[in-house]
């Protein structure tokens, strides 16, 4: 029987991970059918009664804007996706003659690893902008990585319940802020992580260059398609380092390819590495 596994996200025909989940399962020699599925969140609930008894599935990738409505979708949500309530990753878990779906979230994984790999230092100053799912994603990494706090920007302070309930939940102090003022904050910090849609920086943008200011700091744009972003551009000119969204894409898909192939830990560089190639991301040291 052929394994199948999914990312479901409206819309969905930008993403690229059908490439490095299917470059991942070639490699290990898994049968696993991957594939893309649009679905919004008034689809959801129906989507995931249908997949219920249905044979072969592995696992779900979960993308925008559907991570926090799948945590209702799901029979157990396990480790910080219970914490932040944002939900990227469904298992689909054997329990004697039925299946249960388990929520994960490898976000935190992805953010933390692509923001170390870009040489962050411990307990670093930081900046989120944006305050929704991935949002949540990136305090619990930021967490992980010593940081004190952090400065949170968004559009609408009164809706950033996310960003909230994320602090509360994994302990760090942060502020919301609107994004009006975000500027010279994200100059002035040692990690600036924009979770904000494609383009949705390039006011931003526009304000950091005319501060005409050094950035010294690393910055992820969790967009990565267009790249380079206009944010991502500035940034570099001000001397700093930029991480594509493409690498914590890549790093959270790691985890998730661990899960759907039952694999674990046998899921070693060399696969990461073709997974790298599948989608133009550098090759890293693991």
């Amino acid at each position: 029987m052929t394994l199948k596994a999914a990312v479901l996200g409206h819309p969905i025909g930008h993403s690229k991970s059908p490439a490095l989940h299917r470059a991942a399962y070639a490699r290990l020699g898994v049968d696993v059918e991957y594939s893309a599925i649009d679905v919004t969140v008034a689809d959801l609930p129906a989507f995931m009664a249908s997949v219920r008894d249905e044979p072969g599935w592995r696992g779900l990738s979960v993308t925008m804007p559907l991570k926090t409505a799948m945590v209702s979708e799901v029979d157990e949500v396990r480790g910080v996706a219970g914490i932040l309530g944002v939900v990227n990753t469904v298992v689909f878990e054997a329990d004697g003659a039925s299946v249960r779906r388990i929520g994960y979230n490898t976000d935190v994984a992805g953010i933390v690893n692509a923001v170390q790999h870009a040489g962050v230092v411990s307990a670093p100053s930081a900046v989120v902008l944006g305050g929704g799912g991935t949002a949540a994603a990136a305090i619990a990494a930021l967490k992980d990585l010593g940081a004190p706090s952090a400065d949170v920007f968004v559009r609408d302070v009164g809706r950033a319940a996310e960003a909230r309930a994320a602090s509360e939940g994994v302990g760090l102090s942060v502020r919301i802020l609107p994004l009006s003022g975000a500027a010279a904050a994200m100059a002035a910090a040692d990690v600036v992580i924009t979770t904000l849609p494609p383009r949705g920086a390039d006011a931003l943008a526009d304000e950091l260059a005319a501060l005409g200011t050094r950035t010294p700091g690393v910055l992820l744009d969790v967009a990565y398609d267009p790249w380079p972003s206009r944010i991502a551009s500035v940034w570099q000119d001000g001397g700093g380092a930029v991480v594509p969204g493409l690498e914590m894409l890549l790093y959270q898909a790691v985890e998730q390819v661990r899960f759907f192939s039952g694999l674990g830990d046998r899921v070693t560089a060399e696969v990461i590495d073709v997974m790298c190639d599948a989608v133009g991301a550098p090759r890293r040291v693991f």
